[in-house]
């Protein structure tokens, strides 16, 4: 191998690393469902809101056939059921946390609802 050099240099500047973009795709998706406080509700200051604690199925009676645990101006007190909510074939009661009058009913049996969603306004201190 006559006539062949080979040089090795360390001195030379060190090169910049090269940033790979990649071309953005905007996709227009839908925006996540509402996240629902509890507590209260801006509109009604004075009121409790019972929300659901999961995702599932409003029952307002434990059958078809039976009365609804509350009604709209019913007194309910601390630990009472007020509806149930079907999650993969398991019943979860949903039970007031106060004392208190049911102003409201805020959603239909048999409808489907999200975590935290509104079920029920609540009055902690109603009049006689």
């Amino acid at each position: 191998m006559e006539g062949v050099r080979i040089r090795v240099r360390r001195d030379l500047p060190p090169t910049a690393p090269v940033a790979s973009v990649e071309p953005s795709i905007l996709v227009d998706t839908p925006s996540p469902p509402p996240i629902y406080s509890s507590g209260t509700t801006p509109e009604n200051d004075q009121f409790l809101t019972v929300t659901s604690p999961i995702v599932g199925t409003f029952y307002r009676a434990a059958s078809p056939d039976t009365d609804p645990y509350v009604e709209e101006g019913d007194i309910v007190k601390k630990g009472q059921v007020l509806c149930i909510v079907e999650a993969m074939k398991l019943i979860n009661e949903i039970e007031a946390e106060s004392d208190g009058r049911v102003i409201k009913i805020l959603v239909e049996s048999t409808t489907p609802v999200e975590f935290g969603q509104p079920l029920f306004l609540i009055d902690p201190q109603p009049t006689a």
